[in-house]
């Protein structure tokens, strides 16, 4: 029985060894790729959970804000998987210094086709180190609006308030504008435009916005809520209220939308007129005629007169 196992498997062993190339003293085989993949596999999952651990048990009990302990969570998992896929490499018996060629073939590689990833890669790094986005903030870059959930190597995820997902590569927050509503102090100044009527009292309109903003629990009390009269347009006093916040940043919709429920209120209690568009009517010839008709409506006709 022993001696038709050894013919059964002396096939398999000597496949797994069989040499599919020779890179410099080692002789790379099928059972030396299996084994560089479970232990890549096992180096990666291994890491992760490193990760994990550090920014949980040590970074956690630190004051260092939430984007700089995923920053160096992240760089310490490069880290340890450049440490380890060296160590596996030198496990298997492939000396690195036959790695002299493969790696100038690889940056041949990155030079024509892998340009892109290893731009993401690199500008991820550069974002990881700078930290001029971090995980927490509440940022815009193209038509994207949304909170970093994440920064990985080749790209950032941002979550908007729709709870939809957008993969961003790494490439655009560094060559690209971008707005970082949380940079700081996470302190934001809301400018909100309102047009009354020229009737309207100019103290009353000014104190009735200000009184708005006081009673809003979202607004900051320091600095305090001010307003500006901004322009005398054809129809209206434009002013603007402006308002200081840190607390919907993720949601400055509906931190503007509040402010605007709550304005028109006021100015309902207050009789501060909101103004429709006007236009003057000039008839250079004929006659016209009005005719209220008995209720809100006003129609308006005109009667051209012929030259004789």
């Amino acid at each position: 029985m022993l001696q038709s196992l050894r013919e059964y498997s002396e096939p398999v062993f000597n496949l797994l060894n069989y040499p599919i190339f020779v890179l410099g003293e080692a002789r790379i085989t099928p059972l030396t790729v299996f084994y560089i993949i479970i232990l890549a596999a096992l180096l990666i999952y291994l890491s992760s959970k490193a990760k994990t651990l550090l920014i949980n048990r040590l970074l956690g009990r630190t004051r260092l804000d939430l984007g700089a302990q995923h920053a160096i969570g992240t760089i310490f998992r490069y880290f340890v998987i450049f440490i380890g896929f060296l160590i596996i490499l030198q496990t298997v018996g492939i000396n690195l210094t036959t790695l002299n060629v493969l790696a100038g073939a690889v940056g041949i590689g990155i030079g024509f086709g892998l340009q892109n990833i290893a731009n993401n890669f690199i500008s991820g790094l550069i974002i990881l180190i700078e930290r001029p986005i971090k995980v927490g903030d509440r940022i815009e870059v193209d038509d994207v609006n949304g909170d970093v959930v994440a920064i990985g190597a080749r790209s950032t995820r941002i979550k908007t308030n729709d709870n939809i997902t957008i993969i961003v590569p790494n490439s655009k927050f560094i060559s690209e504008n971008v707005i970082n509503w949380s940079f700081e102090s996470g302190m934001i100044r809301f400018k909100i435009p309102v047009g009354v009527a020229y009737s309207s009292d100019v103290d009353a309109v000014s104190s009735a916005l200000v009184e708005v903003a006081e009673e809003n629990e979202d607004v900051a009390s320091t600095p305090p809520p001010s307003v500006r009269l901004l322009r005398f347009d054809d129809n209206a006093l434009y002013f603007e209220l402006r308002a200081w916040s840190r607390a919907r940043l993720n949601r400055p919709g509906l931190f503007t939308s509040n402010l605007n429920y709550a304005i028109i209120r006021k100015f309902r209690e207050r009789n501060i007129e909101m103004p429709f568009p006007q236009r003057d009517l000039h008839i250079r010839s004929g006659t016209l005629s009005v005719d209220t008709g008995g209720n809100d409506g006003i129609a308006v006709s005109t009667a051209r007169r012929d030259k004789q």
